[in-house]
């Protein structure tokens, strides 16, 4: 089937289930790469009215409170200290400025392209503290702590983060908490998501009774993720069968984790 007709062919589906519902249904995506896919293909525009998408909490930069920007500000002034950031976080206002305008004032703020690049400019300035801005949700974490573990590994005592990591399920539960939110499904992000599974989501049907996917970021991902009606529970003994035409078969048997 042509890639158009079927896209086709799912947009009438999904107009025909919400139909059935009767009312309005909204779905969130709570990744800002989903926000950016979403929009890239036209998604929103090509979805039955009746269907809403929301954006979520997106990316960690954009909730990146002032007061973490006001200290990163007043570290970078300091003689002996540079920033070591991402180039995203240089225009995020803190209270009073931003390290893009510190630095044109001569406040040290490096933009790096990974941690272990604030690592090696630690190691090539021993007399400076090297600060980098751990902003992220859990798929940053692993980075960052390589890299305090490299420095360490390294004999090197002039590198430091300032701690700014995020997670997502917390973030969420607080979302659902709220009683005006209207939100009927969840697009779960598929990078953090590979990092710390499912069980972090269990809150969002049982304690919510929300619907909630994981999904990757090309437009058949985002418009077709989800388990197909009558489609049960995997249980152990059961097994998984995947048929790529003109390739064959893949069978995975269940078994149960002890």
């Amino acid at each position: 089937m042509p890639a158009k007709t079927a896209v086709d062919q799912i947009m009438r589906d999904i107009s025909e289930r919400v139909d059935a519902i009767g009312r309005p249904v909204a779905v969130m995506e709570v990744c800002g790469s989903h926000t950016m896919a979403i929009h890239r293909h036209g998604l929103a525009a090509a979805m039955p009215s009746r269907r809403r998408l929301s954006s979520g909490p997106g990316c960690p930069v954009c909730v990146t409170p002032s007061g973490y920007i006001d200290c990163a500000i007043a570290l970078a002034e300091k003689e002996d200290v540079m920033i070591a950031t991402f180039g995203d976080m240089v225009r995020v206002p803190g209270s009073d400025g931003t390290l893009e305008i510190a630095r044109a004032e001569g406040a040290r703020v490096m933009i790096v392209q990974s941690p272990l690049d604030a690592v090696d400019a630690a190691e090539a300035q021993p007399d400076l503290d090297i600060v980098f801005l751990a902003i992220g949700f859990e798929t940053t974490a692993p980075t960052i702590a390589a890299a305090v573990l490299e420095a360490e590994r390294r004999g090197i005592d002039n590198f430091h983060v300032l701690a700014g990591g995020k997670v997502v399920p917390p973030a969420l539960y607080a979302l659902l908490q709220q009683p005006d939110l209207g939100i009927d499904g969840l697009l779960l992000p598929g990078h953090v998501s590979a990092i710390i599974g499912l069980d972090p989501y269990m809150f969002i049907p049982s304690e919510f009774g929300i619907a909630c996917v994981v999904a990757g970021f090309e437009p058949g991902d985002i418009v077709t993720t989800g388990t197909p009606e009558g489609v049960g529970a995997i249980e152990p003994g059961d097994v998984i069968e995947v048929e790529c035409e003109g390739i064959g078969t893949l069978s995975n048997p269940v078994i149960a984790m002890v």
